[in-house]
């Protein structure tokens, strides 16, 4: 690995300036497509120079991540006795110059050997998943790390609900980084020629083609005829979902037999449930009589595009 740079110093808008000239741990999940805030063209129109470079990803919880950050190294080296030294530089791969890293840390083993240190933070309602393991895009965010630097292992350790504290090790995953490095080689690559990466199937990518192509015109226009194979493959795809879905019904009633007037069912270490779930809906046959043409008032307009292939 290589020093690229100082950090100290340098403002939000020169780190983000300095980011826009690789690619960064936390771009390693946005290019597999599992990172559920920001989608592959974000990230692209970023690298690119295309979206404004105003750091709105640092909100308030991005900016209590770094507050915290602190606080979880010392927690680390309290816990387990290891020393985590800051490392103020971007770092980058010898082999891969578009690769580059900043990290929370490094932590010297007992035996001489270095190791990733990242911190994290988050809600309450992610700590099934931290129990459990390391969320899947600080996977991605480590190995490549671990990429940069050619080191063996990494430590996550994350404050979950603001009183929880969770810590993983994460051993070097050479497989996982070589499907990684192709991926992300293929995206810089987009970035240098200036092409838009294909959409892929990320919520996030959702999120940005919906939001993009909100308003709609009373259009038509001629594909491209690679767009035959896409057709054929939602085709496809969506009667393998009718198929399985009917198959899922079959044995959704196989078990409710089963199971018959009883709410839960146990066998070894699966639990069934079968509850009864009372709602509660808004009669507005009534609502509009007691109304009147005061109703109409009441209501609200949601607006969205619908995709149907035929």
């Amino acid at each position: 690995m290589i020093r690229i740079c100082s950090t100290k110093g340098m403002t939000e808008k020169e780190w983000l300036e300095q980011r826009r000239n690789g690619i960064g741990g936390s771009d390693a999940s946005v290019i597999l497509g599992i990172n559920q805030y920001r989608s592959i063209f974000d990230l692209w129109e970023d690298k690119c120079g295309i979206a404004e470079l105003d750091g709105s990803n640092h909100n308030d919880y991005t900016h209590f991540g770094h507050v915290m950050e602190s606080v979880i190294r010392d927690e680390f080296k309290r816990r387990t006795g290891l020393p985590v030294r800051q490392r103020h530089f971007i770092l980058g791969s010898e082999d891969h110059p578009w690769m580059i890293a900043d990290l929370d840390g490094v932590v010297k083993e007992d035996d001489g050997s270095y190791a990733i240190f990242e911190a994290k933070t988050a809600s309450e309602y992610k700590r099934e998943v931290w129990e459990s393991k390391v969320p899947d895009e600080y996977y991605a965010q480590v190995q490549h790390y671990m990429a940069v630097t050619g080191y063996k292992k990494a430590y996550i350790a994350a404050i979950v609900g603001g009183n929880s504290y969770y810590c993983h090790e994460v051993e070097r995953n050479d497989s996982y980084i070589d499907d990684l490095i192709k991926a992300e080689a293929k995206f810089w690559k987009n970035v240098m020629l200036g092409i838009r990466p294909e959409a892929d199937a990320s919520g996030a990518t959702v999120k940005y083609l919906n939001k993009k192509y909100a308003d709609s015109q009373n259009t038509e226009i001629q594909l491209p005829e690679s767009a035959v194979d896409l057709i054929e493959d939602f085709k496809a795809t969506d009667e393998e979902i009718k198929k399985l879905n009917l198959k899922k019904n079959g044995i959704s009633n196989q078990l409710k037999e089963l199971m018959q007037e009883n709410e839960v069912g146990k066998i070894g270490e699966h639990l069934i449930k079968w509850s009864t779930v009372v709602r509660k809906n808004l009669n507005t046959d009534i609502v509009k009589s007691l109304l009147g043409d005061e109703y109409e008032n009441c209501l609200t307009e949601t607006k969205y595009r619908k995709l149907s292939v035929a």
